[in-house]
């Protein structure tokens, strides 16, 4: 199979959808791979390294996506749509929930798109959302942190304080990958840690991992509402997989926090969890609104770019390898966590969560590998 790496355009998303080591598989494996010039360059996987390792360089975005397969990291932006064409395997993070003229331009070209984020394993866990959950948890409390700082609209604090003077207040909402990521950070830097969750098993496992230093609350309407008004740093790390996040921080809430404190909304691509929270960029990744300070960069992971390539390339690679080497039907039925990545697929909607947020009839998955899997 061709195989397409075209270089990410997003807002300083200087990520790449493989590294050099993981085209090597695919070239030793029978692939052709077309990696668009400069498309690692920034994090130190210049063309050269692509080009020992068996790919050719393509100096336009188009020549990348000719590939039967464009494997990349963010979902495609609007001048990237006309490439797009019927059957193309697009294999990424995508976002649909929340990205109705996104959905609507993939189900107009017909491609088959495979979203990172809802791809499960045989736990049921999402193995490709994971490491960049973990980087973005962690960027979380380092974003927060400079936040806080007076000169960035902060209330002037250090997180951990020092002797004689209290640490900073940390609450985080969801107690899943970027919640345990983010407490551990936050600890680590000697702050005061919250972290609400409402699945007591997950609360029990935290507590046995690190109590004391980590307090844990039962989330509802009311520990919530008590724990924000009183947060130096927030960070909400809510997720319902392929599904927009629900608004559990209303705006009045946010007017009840105090003056210079700090939202990191990290689940913003989808939706976010905060009702002021607005995607931001690298660029420009604050905004203050009822004085508090918000951070709500939709691509996180990006600021960490070289380590975060790295980790999802380590992730990522069996199942490039296995669409590539078997194509994506016979792909998924090997392997039904995979198939639960599947979101659209020729003209239809094949996610229940993104038919139903975004108003779209859902279409199992099963209704095309029948008559697919022949054959890939």
């Amino acid at each position: 199979m061709n195989v397409g790496i075209p270089k990410e355009i997003k807002n300083h998303e200087y990520r790449v959808g493989a590294t050099p080591s993981v085209v090597k598989l695919l070239v030793q494996a029978g692939h052709k791979v077309l990696v668009q010039t400069g498309a690692g360059t920034k994090i130190g996987f210049p063309d050269e390294l692509y080009a020992s390792a068996g790919a050719k360089i393509v100096q336009t975005a188009g020549e990348a996506y000719a590939a039967e397969m464009i494997v990349k990291v963010k979902e495609p932006q609007d001048s990237e749509f006309p490439f797009l064409r019927e059957g193309q395997i697009l294999f990424c993070f995508l976002h649909l929930a929340p990205d109705p003229k996104q959905l609507k331009e993939l189900i107009e070209k017909k491609v088959v798109g495979i979203a990172y984020e809802t791809v499960t394993d045989t736990s049921g866990r999402l193995p490709l959302l994971t490491p960049m959950s973990e980087v973005a948890g962690r960027i979380a409390i380092q974003a927060g942190a400079t936040a806080l700082q007076l000169i960035n609209g902060g209330k002037g604090l250090l997180l951990g304080g020092v002797p004689g003077v209290a640490p900073a207040k940390v609450v985080i909402l969801g107690g899943g990958v970027v919640g345990t990521h983010a407490a551990r950070m936050a600890m680590g830097a000697g702050a005061d840690v919250t972290i609400l969750e409402t699945k007591l098993s997950r609360l029990r496992e935290l507590d046995d991992l690190y109590a004391p230093r980590l307090k844990t609350l039962y989330a509802n309407s009311v520990s919530i509402e008590e724990s924000v008004k009183d947060a130096d740093l927030f960070v909400g790390a809510v997720l319902v997989p392929g599904k927009k996040t629900p608004k559990l921080i209303s705006e009045e809430l946010v007017k009840k926090m105090s003056l210079g404190s700090v939202i990191v909304d990290v689940a913003i691509d989808q939706g976010g969890c905060v009702e002021t929270a607005r995607p931001t960029t690298h660029t420009d990744p604050t905004y203050i609104l009822h004085g508090v300070v918000h951070y709500c960069v939709a691509n996180m992971p990006g600021a960490c770019a070289r380590t975060s390539t790295q980790a999802l390339s380590n992730a990522t690679a069996p199942y490039i390898l296995a669409i590539a080497s078997n194509g994506w039907a016979a792909a998924m039925l090997n392997d039904a966590g995979l198939k639960e990545g599947l979101n659209v697929c020729f003209g239809k909607v094949t996610n229940s969560f993104v038919a139903s947020d975004c108003g779209y009839d859902y279409h199992p998955p099963e209704e095309f590998l029948s008559r697919v899997s022949v054959k890939s």
